[in-house]
């Protein structure tokens, strides 16, 4: 019914190959594979690169993982995301990035139940982000990411996949997950002071730490990472870290 796509490259501008920097002596995407697998909704898990050599590695390791791989242009991801449509013929996609190895697969699971009893056509964590930065996706139904594919004219759109949905409200059903709505525990709400997602190498620095510090078995509890930074203070490692703006 739902089909994750992981869009995933090795030519990242700010941290060229973090995709594959390891954590706990795996490589991120692997973390994000294996995180997106544990959501229960989830039917079918595909990892979207392009067809530039370099990320030839991302497709040799990614079915190693435990995703499928398909492989288009490297500017146009809105494609990548049109492969994946034709291919797997999903009721609803998800859109993960690979920079983000403490994705929740429980905020996975309740973007794709908000759409499923909710009658809406695109969830996401909001205008007004309630979680820290690399914890969240976005879901939407297939029949209304074809009419953003038929609109998506400009290259900011083929680029960045969704835009066109917060554009143009007026055109959608939409909806937006609060932290309240995944985690009940109070300390884990509106926590916009972490950054759990890897853009810059500040932010390789945590994660890498959380990583090698914390113990898990399967996936990291998301409760588990959070308490490990609020405890060590580990979030002043990259809280001057910008996040990188949708041009």
């Amino acid at each position: 019914m739902a089909t994750t796509v992981i869009q995933a490259r090795v030519g990242s501008t700010r941290l060229p190959g973090k995709v594959m920097y390891p954590l706990d002596g795996r490589p991120t995407l692997e973390h994000v594979v294996t995180r997106v697998n544990h959501a229960d909704a989830v039917t079918d898990v595909v990892v979207a690169t392009s067809t530039e050599p370099q990320d030839a590695v991302i497709e040799q390791y990614a079915s190693e993982f435990g995703a499928d791989v398909i492989r288009g242009s490297e500017s146009d991801v809105l494609s990548r995301f049109e492969q994946a449509l034709e291919q797997y013929d999903p009721e609803i996609v998800v859109r993960v990035t690979a920079d983000c190895p403490l994705v929740s697969p429980q905020f996975i699971d309740a973007s794709i139940r908000r759409i499923t009893e909710s009658d809406v056509e695109y969830v996401s964590a909001g205008l007004e982000r309630t979680f820290p930065r690399g914890l969240t996706c976005e879901a939407f139904t297939a029949e209304s990411f074809e009419r953003v594919c038929a609109k998506s004219t400009e290259p900011r759109h083929r680029e960045h996949v969704t835009p066109y949905y917060r554009e143009h409200p007026e055109e959608f059903e939409l909806s937006s997950l609060e932290s309240s709505a995944v985690f009940d525990e109070p300390w884990l709400q509106d926590r916009t002071d972490l950054r759990l997602t890897l853009d810059e190498p500040a932010d390789y620095r945590l994660l890498e730490t959380v990583y090698r510090e914390v113990e898990y078995d399967g996936i990291l509890d998301v409760r588990d990472a959070i308490e490990y930074v609020d405890e060590n203070d580990l979030g002043t490692i990259n809280q001057d870290v910008e996040q990188k703006a949708l041009k």
